[in-house]
């Protein structure tokens, strides 16, 4: 088996999927809220390695049907070197049906739709993108300094070329003084645009990050509770209304509450749950 460069993260739904580290690390890496890649220096991995290790694993797994690429943002690649990991990756996974890949809010704007395109017909099918907040203001605090409307191109950019997209918010981010700001921010956003899918994080900061995060918020920086963020999360769905049907989870690690469902189908189901927990545990 293949040894990887650790720490290594994927999606949720990646569990069962071929990874395959095609870049190491973030080639940003100064999102204050973010420790991924902290203890990695971004590069970019050598194509003769790569392709050795799509080799191990078709080796051991020649049946795959879905293969993630990382590091954090690989979309950073060269298109042309993308290219031709995606054919050899194709080759190799006769059953493969699915590509993925983490993709920067700077990198997704930086590819031309004509490159999102060939990448799709070469196989890239979805993209995972972190929205964070639809707030500029609270964007440039955690040091993610991207406005509203160059995500919202970005990724109406790639539902052009044919690509899924599955976006992530993190509650909590803009702490109490711009919760508001960055609920309703954010989802004024989602609403201007057609995502596939949606997740709501919860803000956890490291102990050894905390100083640096508040210290952008000019020295104060007050965390929501878990309460604050239920109320928070009630008052973003409340607020979104998808043109689209849009598969929303709000089941990792760091979530108070777990939840899922379809919108804008299930958004009184889901809204309904919230007030139960806090009418029952947040008294």
């Amino acid at each position: 088996m293949i040894y990887y460069d650790e720490p290594l993260y994927r999606p949720p739904s990646e569990a069962n999927s071929v990874i395959i580290q095609a870049t190491l690390g973030c080639s940003f890496n100064k999102c204050t809220f973010c420790t991924m890649y902290e203890t990695k220096q971004y590069k970019q991995r050598p194509l003769d390695e790569v392709f050795a290790d799509i080799d191990q694993m078709a080796y051991y797994d020649s049946h795959a049907t879905k293969l993630f690429l990382a590091d954090g943002d690989a979309l950073n690649l060269p298109t042309d070197t993308l290219v031709k990991i995606l054919e050899y990756a194709y080759e190799k996974f006769p059953k493969l049906r699915r590509v993925s890949i983490y993709a920067s809010a700077f990198n997704l704007h930086d590819k031309s739709l004509e490159e999102l395109t060939l990448l799709r017909q070469k196989g890239l099918s979805l993209v995972y993108y972190g929205i964070e907040s639809g707030s500029y203001e609270v964007l440039k605090k955690i040091q993610k300094p991207i406005s509203s409307k160059k995500m919202i191109d970005s990724l109406n950019k790639a539902k052009e070329a044919g690509m899924k997209t599955s976006v992530t918010v993190i509650l909590g981010v803009g702490g109490k003084e711009y919760s508001d700001l960055h609920i309703e921010e954010t989802a004024k956003l989602i609403n201007s645009v057609e995502v596939n899918y949606l997740s709501t994080l919860q803000l956890m900061l490291q102990e050894h990050t905390y100083e640096k995060f508040k210290k952008n918020f000019g020295g104060e920086f007050e965390i929501l509770n878990d309460k604050e963020i239920l109320k928070e999360q009630k008052k973003f769905l409340t607020h979104l209304n998808p043109t689209n049907k849009v598969i929303f989870r709000s089941n990792h690690a760091s979530n108070i509450l777990p939840l899922s469902g379809t919108l804008p189908k299930n958004r009184e189901l889901l809204l309904k749950n919230i007030d139960y927990v806090l009418k029952n545990y947040f008294n």
